[in-house]
C-alpha cells in the first residue's frame, strides 16, 4: 500500500475507473499517484477526433493542417478518416518523409527532424524545457512554427519565436528573476525551468463509479489485442532498419509482426510457429480479414490473439533490397513489398473511443501456407535439452534467481556454488592485473529487457544491418544481445532478461586457438581484437562458450551519404572477413585516457562509460576499474552476496558479473526449485 501503481493502457472508461479504484484501495493517491502534477505528454482527445471526422464528412472543415502524425495509417477504418479527408478542400501535411497521409494531402511541407530544430515543451504544469538543434538541417525544410509565422506575415526564426514566448509567458512566472537575457541563456544551458504550477487537487475517489468489465464474445471467438513493441511503438520510426532488426524483448523475433497464440491454443488449432492464420473480424464488412504468421507465446491467455502495431507501412518499402546480394538471398519484405501487416484498420471504435482491442475475432489456420519468422533465440528455457543432459542435471545456472521472501531470509538466496578449482585450475595466475582492470556488473533485477543497450551498441560501433534472411540464418551482427528465458510451466510463466556480451575473460578460450594472434589480452584485462590480423578462421567463435563473436563475412555498401553520416568516426568501419565483438567501448576508454593525459590527471571512473551503460534507463549496467576502490563497479560488487558469473565453472574467469535476480513476490516458495535456475 502506498508503494504501488496500477496504470491503464486501455481507452476504456470502465477499465480506467477500475484501475483508479485499485489505486484508491492501495492508498496510492497522494503517494505514488499525484493528480496535482499530471503529465501533459498525451493530451489527445478521442471524442474531439471523432467530432473532427464527422465535421469533415459534413464539409464543415475548409482546411486541415496535419503535423507529426500519420492518421490514415494509424486510425481504424471504422472511424472513416481517409474517406472524410476527401471532403476537405485543403489538406496540408507537415512530415519528415512520405507516408499514407501525404498520399492523400494536397500539399506536403517537409519539416526538419526534431534534433535539427528549436522546440519547447511543458511535460507537466510549470515544468518548461527547451530543445536545441544538435545539427544544421540537412535538407530544405522549415519547422511548423516558422511556416505559420510566414503565413501570418510575422516572419521569424523558430528560436526567436520560442524566445519571445518565454519572455512573455514563462519569464514573468519566475520569482527573484535576473535579466531576461541571463534567464534565457541559463534555461538553454540547463534545458529546463520549473516555475511551479498545479493541475488540480487530489479528491476522494467515488467508488460507486466503478463498473464491471465484461467480455460478451462467443466462447469460440478470440479477443484481439494490438500492442506496441518497444522498438517501433506506433510505427513512426518503422523506416529505421536498426529498430526493425532489433529483436523483440519477449519473442526475440525481428522484421515482422505476427499473431501471438498461447501454447494450448496453438495445439488446439494444430499450428506451429511460422504457420499462417487468418483473422476474421466479426462485425466488419465482408472480406475484412488479415493473414499473419503464428508465434506461440507461453503465458498468453487461451482466448487472446496479440498483434504488434506499427507494421505494414509504405515507409518499409525501402527495405526491398536490404541485406547482402547473393544467389540464395531471400527478400525482407512481404508479397506486398512491406514489412509486416497493419493491424490499425481492424481495431475497434466504441463511444468515440479508440481501443487497442476488439472482441469477436475468429482465428482460422490457412492450410499449406507458411511464413518463416526471423528469430535470434530459438531455445527458451534454461533446462538442459534431454539429449544433452547428463544424469541428474536439470537446469543450467546461467540465471540465478530468488523470490523476495527468500532474499529477505538469506542474501545469497538463489546462489549456486561452483567447483572451487584451487591448485587444480586450468590456468596459472601468472598475469596479475595490478593496474587498471576493467570489469562490468549487470543487475538482473533492474534489467527490463528494453533493449536500449542493444541499439546504443549498434549505433556506437557501426554494426551492420543484415536483413531478415540473414537473421534467419543466424547471421545477425549485434555485439550484445538480451537473452530471454522462461521460468515455470503452463499459464504460470515468468520471464527473465539477461544482457549477454563479450565477457572479456582473463582466461579467454578464444585467445588460445587464434593462429594469427588476432584476439589478444591487454594489460588492462580487455579481450582485444586486431582486425588487420584476422584471417577469418572463426576458431575463436567456435571456442567461445558464450557465443558472442560475430563474423562479418559480407561487404556492405555505403554509397548513401546520409548512411555514412550515421557512422561513428571513432570506430573502424569493417569490411568483409573480420571477427567482431564487444570491446567494452575501448574507443571511449582511449578518449578518456587522452583527455586525462591532456589535463595531467588520472583517468576518473566517471569519465569512462560504455554505450550500453549510458543508454540503460534502469542503471542496470556498470563498467569500471575493479582495482579502484572508489569506482562504481567496485562498490557494486565488493562483498555483494548476489554476484555471480555465467559459466564460471569452466574457469575462463569472465570479467562480467551479474547480480542475482530477485523477484518482487512472496509466494515463490510454493513453487519449489522452479525459480532457482
Amino acid at each position: 500500500k502506498g508503494k504501488s501503481l496500477v496504470v491503464s493502457g486501455e481507452q476504456d472508461l470502465k477499465v480506467q475507473k477500475l484501475c483508479n479504484f485499485i489505486n484508491h484501495s492501495l492508498g496510492n493517491y497522494g503517494e505514488t499517484l499525484d493528480i496535482s502534477q499530471p503529465s501533459l505528454i498525451r493530451l489527445g482527445s478521442d471524442s474531439e477526433l471523432a467530432t473532427l471526422v464527422e465535421d469533415m464528412k459534413q464539409g464543415k472543415i475548409g482546411a486541415l493542417l496535419i503535423h507529426g502524425t500519420n492518421p490514415v495509417f494509424e486510425l481504424p477504418t471504422s472511424l472513416g478518416f481517409a474517406e472524410a479527408l476527401k471532403s476537405v478542400e485543403l489538406v496540408v501535411q507537415f512530415a519528415t518523409r512520405p507516408d499514407e497521409t501525404t498520399d492523400n494531402a494536397h500539399f506536403v511541407c517537409p519539416i526538419p527532424h526534431f534534433l535539427e530544430s528549436w522546440n519547447d515543451y511543458e511535460t507537466r504544469p510549470g515544468l518548461n524545457s527547451i530543445g536545441q538543434p544538435v545539427i544544421h538541417p540537412l535538407f530544405d525544410t522549415r519547422p511548423l512554427i516558422e511556416t505559420l509565422s510566414v503565413w501570418t506575415n510575422e516572419k521569424a526564426s523558430s528560436r526567436d519565436l520560442i524566445k519571445n514566448r518565454w519572455e512573455s509567458e514563462v519569464y514573468p512566472q519566475v520569482a527573484d528573476r535576473p535579466s531576461f537575457r541571463k534567464f534565457f541563456h541559463q534555461a538553454i544551458q540547463n534545458g529546463w525551468v520549473d516555475v511551479g504550477g498545479s493541475g488540480g487537487k487530489t479528491t476522494s475517489f467515488n467508488t460507486e463509479a466503478v463498473e464491471p468489465v465484461t467480455d460478451s464474445a462467443a466462447s469460440d471467438d478470440f479477443s484481439l489485442v494490438a500492442y506496441a513493441k518497444v522498438g517501433l511503438r506506433d510505427g513512426k520510426h518503422a523506416s529505421n532498419p536498426w529498430l526493425q532488426e532489433l529483436p523483440d524483448p519477449v519473442s526475440k523475433v525481428t522484421w515482422d509482426n505476427y499473431a501471438c497464440l498461447s501454447v494450448a491454443t496453438a495445439e488446439r488449432l494444430g499450428v506451429v510457429e511460422g504457420d499462417v492464420v487468418r483473422l476474421d473480424f466479426v462485425g466488419l464488412a465482408d472480406g475484412s480479414a488479415l493473414e499473419l504468421p503464428v508465434y506461440v507465446q507461453p503465458g498468453m491467455h487461451d482466448r487472446v490473439v496479440a498483434v504488434a502495431m506499427g507494421y505494414g507501412g509504405v515507409a518499409t518499402k525501402r527495405f526491398k533490397g536490404i541485406g547482402p546480394k547473393w544467389i540464395e538471398a531471400r527478400p525482407t519484405v512481404g508479397e506486398d513489398g512491406k514489412v509486416g501487416k497493419n493491424i490499425a484498420p481492424f481495431l475497434d471504435l466504441q463511444e468515440n473511443l479508440l481501443r487497442s482491442w476488439r472482441s469477436g475475432v475468429k482465428v482460422v489456420p490457412v492450410v499449406g501456407r507458411k511464413h518463416p519468422l526471423a528469430s535470434t533465440q530459438t531455445y527458451n528455457k534454461i533446462t538442459v535439452p534431454q539429449d544433452l543432459a547428463p544424469p541428474g542435471a536439470e537446469r543450467r545456472p546461467i540465471v540465478q534467481e530468488a523470490s523476495f521472501a527468500e532474499f529477505q531470509k538469506n542474501r545469497r538466496a538463489g546462489h549456486i556454488e561452483h567447483h572451487n578449482f584451487g591448485p587444480e585450475k586450468l590456468y596459472p595466475d601468472d598475469h596479475p592485473m595490478e593496474g587498471r582492470h576493467w570489469w562490468m556488473a549487470v543487475d538482473l533485477t533492474a534489467c527490463t529487457g528494453c533493449s536500449a543497450c542493444v541499439i546504443a551498441c549498434q549505433a556506437e560501433n557501426n554494426i551492420s544491418v543484415v536483413g531478415k534472411d540473414e537473421v534467419r540464418r543466424r547471421r545477425d551482427m549485434h555485439w550484445m544481445r538480451i537473452d530471454r528465458y522462461y521460468s515455470g510451466e503452463g499459464d504460470d510463466v515468468d520471464v527473465v532478461h539477461q544482457p549477454m556480451m563479450c565477457q572479456h575473460c582473463d582466461h579467454a578460450s578464444c585467445e588460445n586457438v587464434c593462429p594469427v594472434l588476432a584476439t589478444v589480452h591487454t594489460s588492462e584485462g580487455l579481450n582485444a581484437q586486431v582486425y588487420n590480423r584476422c584471417v577469418g578462421t572463426r576458431y575463436c567463435a567456435n571456442n567461445c562458450a558464450y557465443k558472442v563473436r560475430r563474423f562479418n563475412w559480407f561487404y556492405y555498401d555505403r554509397d548513401d551519404e546520409l548512411a555514412n553520416m550515421v557512422l561513428n568516426p571513432d570506430v573502424t568501419v569493417r569490411s568483409r572477413g573480420v571477427m567482431e565483438k564487444c570491446s567494452f567501448c575501448v574507443q571511449r576508454i582511449q578518449n578518456a585516457k587522452i583527455e586525462a593525459k591532456r589535463q595531467g590527471i588520472p583517468v576518473l571512473d566517471e569519465a569512462v562509460e560504455t554505450a550500453c551503460q549510458q543508454s540503460c534507463p534502469a542503471g542496470a549496467i556498470v563498467m569500471g576499474d575493479i582495482n579502484n576502490p572508489e569506482s562504481k563497479v567496485f562498490r557494486m560488487l565488493d562483498q555483494n552476496p548476489r554476484k555471480f558469473r555465467v559459466l564460471e565453472e569452466i574457469d575462463v574467469d569472465p570479467s562480467v558479473h551479474y547480480l542475482t535476480l530477485v523477484r518482487n513476490s512472496v509466494n515463490d516458495e510454493d513453487k519449489g526449485d522452479e525459480h532457482h535456475g
